[in-house]
Parts: structure tokens; C-alpha cells; sequence
């Protein structure tokens, strides 16, 4: 039976509620995703299984985000370590691609890095990051934890709403974009019908089915030392590219320590640099100083709104590779500095510059086990599908990290060979006298360590549920000033916060406001979760 109902036609307000669980909870994007993480630990898996099959599944299921060629980064509550672990398995520049080099062979966009092509592939990190997951905290084998993907990619799945809407929009600007042969590998693989798929419609990734399989039985080493690393620099080298096997096989993910601030009786954990969890940091380090009484009134969002000014102009000036940076990031996180940065706002809007500190289109998910285990993690392409470069024969889409390098020699983010850049993509955790409180993130680019401070915010400050903390209308400071809002915040709200200064516009495209997921435990042991309403994700509990 044929309807004709259209599922982004959302005419009435609806309510979702938080959801509670015991034994164990995935929260994605993806419903599919959510599905496979909860069918890992219903076979005897952990938070961590259910983590590493998730972000396996959402490569499938979500590939307008994210892919086999995407970084990752993780924060992980181990019980039996008692400890919190920092995982960095973003790629560095390959050793052939500098600056003179992108400059010398034209590759540039008006002295800029490109978006699309071979020139903005870094080493893609979250296969790395998976196997490194299941080999240090998993209960199950990497086989075991693609189990999920490769059948969704072999066997088929319907296409969600939002999926949809993206993976159409995508193939609109890439027919009009994407005319050199290098790309005919993406429509191939994801438009191999002349055409984006419809909601509702089945999807076949068979190529991305015996990728993920070599994947789980090589415990990953195919992708970075095995066939599949040898075909991507072949494909690199016949297609002008960088990327070399060497680079492949030279990457480990990176363990390091979470960086935090203490923000009213909580430590508000993050990735350090090169990822910009730092900005969400500095943000909470200068809203600590003011009491917050109430969610959406002029002072608050005026103060929320200044402080991420004031933090975004610190971390853009100074976050790169932590080996290039010219301080070290935790003088950007002293309480002095967020002490002497709020003395220095005002009840207007106005435009920062970097301080001077003390010398001293993405997927989330997050995942919770009985056993007391959480994990927050996040992997992207960066820019939808990434750079538009996908490896024939394999459904690997290779991110496109580098186009966020700078060509000016000037600049602490300027492009060099083995570095990484700065990061956009973010998992944050919030810990609380030693012990884990929960997971959380919002996706998308920008919008993430603001979305982190909202968020962060509505739960410590404004004591809402997981799911009421994402639900709240949102707004974005834009790196050209501008101040977006969702249709349903406040429009009174939205003229109080013109008369102090900011430039206040309203957007239609709930999906720039970022997609979060939360999962917070309860004194007794009980998980409560919330999943973002503004895309097609849900929650799977047992």
C-alpha cells in the first residue's frame, strides 16, 4: 500500500520523554546504530563493543556524516580502571602534502585550502580508533562488533527522513562540482542509480560490507599495513594525491589525558587540542563567574553568547597540533584568565580578539553498561561525505580534515607535513567527585563546544533532564558574527538580545543547530538518557 504522507513535514509539536535503563544503553543518531550497539551488549559486549559497533553501524547508516575514512575521538570511563581515558585517533597531513606543495602544484582555492579532492585528506583515524577501543577495553572481537554494520551494509536498510534530505542535497551540489575523474568512484557507491535514494527507500552497500568484514578480521591492520592500505595509495598515486602507504602504516591513536574545568561542583571534560573541546572549556571557565538563575533571559544568552566570542577567539588564534601550539592549552583553562575574561564583558555585544592567558557534517553517539563502564565518542568526515574522494571497489570515503589548514605562514594552524590540524569534532563527559556522572555531545562543525556549553548549562545550571538539555531551542555565534536561533526560540528573546548588539537572525535549518545525545547515571546505578529531536535518532536500552 502506497502513502503519500512527507515524514520532514512535522506540522505538530511533539514530546519526546527521558528514557531509563539498567543494564545498558546506546544513544545515536542512527535508530539502526543505537540497535547494533544493544545487540552487542545483549551478546556479552560492554559500553566500549557497543561504542565501536555503533560507529561501525553509522558508517553505513549514515554515511552522509561520517565514513571508512573519518576521525575519531573518545572518552572513556573504564569501572575497572576507575579512570577516565582520552582517545585521539585524528590523522595527521600526509608526509608529502606542505604548504609549497599545495601552493606548487595549484591545488590551492585562492590561496586557500580546498574542500574537495585529494589535497584536503589527512590519515583517516576512527578504524584505528575502533580497533584500538576493542583491543584495549572490549570483551568481544572487532568481528563480532562490525557484526551489525556489515549486515546492514550487505543485506540492506531503509533510508531515514533527515538521511535523506542530506544524502540528496549532497548529490545535488556534487553533479554540479564534481567533474574530474577522481570523483566518479562517489556516485558509483552512493548514487550508483543516477540519483540520491528517497525515505523510506532500501540501501545496499556491498562494497562497504567486505571492507568492514576485512576490517573485523584483520583486527583493522588492513586498512593501515594490509591490501586495503596498498589500494589507497595506489588510487592516491595514480590520482595525484598524497597519501602514502607509509603514512597508513605510521598512525597509532593517541591516548591522552581529558582536559577539564571545574564548573559548579562538576569537572566538565573534553579532548585537549588539537580538538576544540578547549573552547567549550574557556566558555564555562568565564560563565562560572556569573550566577545563572534562569535558562532564556536576555543576560544569560547575552552572557552565554560573549563568552563563546570570547572563547573562539582564544582557541582560533592558538589550537592546532598540541607539538605546534606557542603555549601550552592549560593557561587558556586558568581561573584567573576565565576571572580576568568575564571582568572584561559588558551588558553589549562586542568583538573579541584573543587574550593573553596566564603563564603557567559529524556523528555522536554515547554508550552505558551495567557493569558502570560509559564511553563518549564522536567521528566525522567533516564536510557530509568528506572530500568526494572514495577509494574504488572499497565504500571508503576519505574525510576532508585538511581543508580547515591554513596556507598563511603566519598562522599557528598553517599547513605542514605530519601535523594535524584544528579539530572541530568534540565528546564531552561530566565527572563529578571522581566519578562519572555521564557522557554527552552535539555534533556539527562549530556548532559542537557551543552546543556543549547549552547543553552543559541547561543540566548543572537550569537542572533539566537529558532530553529536555537537548530539547531547548538553541542559538550559534557564526564565524562571521552573525547570531543564528532556531524558529521556536523566543522571538521576544531574539529582539531583547538586538537592542544589546548581536546581529540576531532566525534560521529555518534546524540541523545547523547541531545533534546531541546525553546519557547520565543515577546514584542507584540507573542509566536516563536523552537522543537529539532534531534528526533521526532514538535510544536503545535493555
Amino acid at each position: 500500500m502506497q502513502f503519500s504522507f512527507d515524514p520532514l513535514m512535522q506540522q505538530f509539536p511533539s514530546q519526546r520523554y527521558p528514557l531509563y535503563a539498567s543494564r545498558g544503553m546506546v544513544n545515536c543518531s542512527s535508530p539502526m546504530a543505537a540497535s547494533a550497539g544493544l545487540e552487542v551488549l545483549r551478546r556479552g559486549g560492554n559500553a566500549m563493543d557497543a561504542a565501536v559497533a555503533a560507529a561501525a553501524a553509522l558508517t553505513v547508516v549514515e554515511p552522509t556524516a561520517n565514513g571508512l575514512g573519518s576521525d575519531a575521538f573518545a572518552l572513556i570511563w573504564s569501572e575497572k580502571d576507575r579512570k577516565l581515558f582520552g582517545i585521539n585517533s585524528s590523522g595527521p597531513a600526509p608526509a608529502l602534502c606542505s604548504r609549497e606543495r599545495i601552493l606548487q602544484d595549484g591545488k590551492d582555492k585562492d590561496g586557500k585550502m580546498p574542500r574537495l579532492g585529494w589535497a584536503c585528506v589527512t590519515v583517516p583515524g576512527a578504524v584505528k580508533a575502533w580497533s584500538t577501543i576493542n583491543r584495549c577495553f572490549g570483551k568481544l572481537s572487532l568481528s563480532e562488533d562490525l557484526r551489525e554494520a556489515v549486515s546492514y551494509a550487505r543485506d540492506g536498510y531503509p533510508c531515514a527522513p533527515n538521511l535523506a534530505s542530506a544524502w540528496q542535497a549532497a548529490y545535488r551540489y556534487y553533479r554540479k562540482v564534481l567533474k574530474d575523474p577522481c570523483f566518479s568512484a562517489w556516485f558509483d557507491t552512493f548514487a550508483p542509480e543516477g540519483r540520491a535514494p528517497e525515505a523510506g527507500e532500501m540501501i545496499f552497500l556491498p562494497d562497504h560490507a567486505d571492507t568492514l568484514e576485512a576490517i573485523g578480521e584483520s583486527n583493522g591492520d588492513t586498512f593501515y599495513s594490509g591490501n586495503l592500505a596498498r589500494l589507497m595509495d595506489t588510487v592516491s598515486r595514480a590520482q595525484g594525491g598524497y597519501l602514502r602507504y607509509e603514512d597508513l602504516a605510521g598512525f597509532e591513536s593517541a591516548f591522552v589525558e581529558p582536559a577539564s574545568v571545574r564548573y559548579r561542583g562538576y569537572d566538565v571534560c573534553e579532548i585537549p587540542p588539537n580538538g576544540q573541546g578547549i573552547t567549550a572549556l574557556m566558555a564555562l571557565n568565564i560563565l562560572k563567574e556569573f550566577p545563572m538563575t534562569s535558562p532564556f533571559t536576555p543576560e544569560t544568552c547575552h552572557r552565554q553568547i560573549e563568552a563563546m566570542k570570547m572563547a573562539f577567539a582564544d582557541s582560533l588564534f592558538y589550537v592546532t597540533d598540541p607539538a605546534h601550539m606557542e603555549i601550552d592549552y592549560r593557561r587558556l583553562l586558568d581561573p584567573e584568565y576565565g576571572r580576568r575574561r568575564a571582568a572584561e564583558m559588558t551588558g553589549e555585544a562586542q568583538v573579541w580578539t584573543h587574550g593573553t592567558p596566564p603563564s603557567s557534517g559529524t556523528v555522536y553517539l554515547c554508550t552505558a553498561d551495567g557493569e558502570g563502564n560509559m564511553v563518549s565518542y564522536i567521528q566525522s568526515n567533516y564536510n557530509g561525505f568528506g572530500s568526494g574522494i572514495v577509494v574504488p571497489g572499497t565504500g571508503i570515503a576519505l574525510q576532508n580534515r585538511g581543508s580547515d589548514f591554513s596556507l598563511d605562514e603566519r598562522d599557528v594552524n598553517c599547513l605542514k607535513p605530519g601535523k594535524k590540524t584544528y579539530h572541530t569534532i568534540i565528546p564531552g563527559f561530566l565527572m563529578r567527585d571522581g566519578r562519572p556522572a555521564g557522557p554527552f555531545g552535539v555534533m556539527g562543525g562549530y556548532m559542537q563546544p557551543q552546543g556543549h556549553v547549552q547543553v552543559v548549562m541547561n543540566t548543572v545550571d537550569f537542572h533539566m533532564d537529558p532530553q529536555q538539555a537537548l530539547d531547548a531551542p538553541r542559538w550559534q555565534w557564526l564565524r562571521d558574527g552573525r547570531i543564528i536561533v532556531e524558529s521556536r526560540f523566543d522571538a521576544n528573546l531574539a529582539q531583547a538580545l538586538r537592542r544589546l548588539g548581536h546581529d540576531v537572525h532566525q534560521s529555518l535549518d534546524t540541523g545547523a543547530f547541531g545533534r546531541g545525545q546525553m546519557i547520565l547515571r543515577l546514584d542507584n546505578g540507573v542509566m536516563v538518557g536523552g537522543t537529539e529531536s532534531r534528526t533521526d535518532s532514538n535510544i536503545a536500552c535493555w
